[in-house]
């Protein structure tokens, strides 16, 4: 039987690339996208050779919903190209930016940014590849712990995600008649080079995190990856609408 193939945004760095592996290891090959860093995809995509699967890294702002038809173009030539595929079967909206900014402070242009990356990008990139999944598919978009907590400094972008999981339910709903399963994972806070790298390099921060966080630490992008591949599994494919968020149990 041939592999299953996911699509990935963001996948050269961060939770994306730490998913891109936990699928490899799991037999899915994966097309994934990065924004600007060829080399970082280059050696994202060695190793998922090494790990015995197959990658293609694509080039994709999901800021601009203008360049989607034609990257879904690319998508299929390359399904038709390396797999000798119509579909793939899992979709994963990774891609994102954190802008830390007060509700006061934040501008016009921040907000357009996350509402382009994070909300827009997603729902209009899905549209653009869904006649390119397979029946019976999966989607995950990512969203956020602060959807559900609230920190100072994050009302834009987490107005977004907020927005994601509404969303999401709405696919499941919709995608429910193709066999489509639509569900959000919720990271708390990660050691990423996300948002500065604020959660990683800043001692305070990080205590902080560690101190509100029921199992004691600040996340690692490892218990991410394997969230999000273990939810595209058959083990999970009742599991539908749902929001699963992984940040051990902060804020409880």
């Amino acid at each position: 039987m041939s592999n299953k193939i996911a699509i990935v945004t963001g996948g050269s760095r961060g939770l994306g690339r730490n998913t891109v592996m936990h699928l490899a290891r799991k037999g899915v090959d994966v097309i994934f996208t990065y924004r600007s860093q060829q080399a970082e995809a280059e050696e994202v995509v060695a190793a998922v050779a090494a790990a015995g699967a197959r990658a293609m890294a694509l080039q994709l702002d999901v800021a601009v919903a203008s360049s989607f038809p034609a990257f879904a173009a690319t998508v299929k030539q390359t399904l038709a190209q390396h797999w000798q595929r119509e579909h793939f079967d899992f979709l994963v909206n990774n891609a994102g930016i954190g802008i830390h900014a007060s509700f006061m402070e934040t501008t016009e242009e921040q907000f357009d940014t996350l509402m382009n990356i994070h909300l827009k990008g997603t729902f209009f990139l899905t549209q653009a590849l869904l006649p390119l999944m397979a029946d019976g598919g999966r989607i995950v978009n990512l969203s956020t712990g602060l959807a559900r907590f609230a920190l100072p400094g994050y009302a834009a972008y987490a107005a977004m995600k907020g927005g994601i999981e509404v969303l999401t339910r709405y696919m499941a709903k919709e995608l429910g008649a193709r066999g489509i399963a639509v569900n959000v994972v919720a990271p708390g806070a990660i050691e990423t080079d996300f948002g500065g790298g604020v959660v990683r390099d800043n001692e305070q921060v990080n205590n902080f995190v560690a101190s509100q966080t029921a199992l004691g630490r600040v996340g690692l992008p490892d218990d991410i990856g394997g969230v999000i591949a273990s939810l595209l599994s058959d083990d999970n494919r009742w599991i539908n609408a749902q929001r699963i968020e992984a940040s051990g149990g902060m804020f409880l």
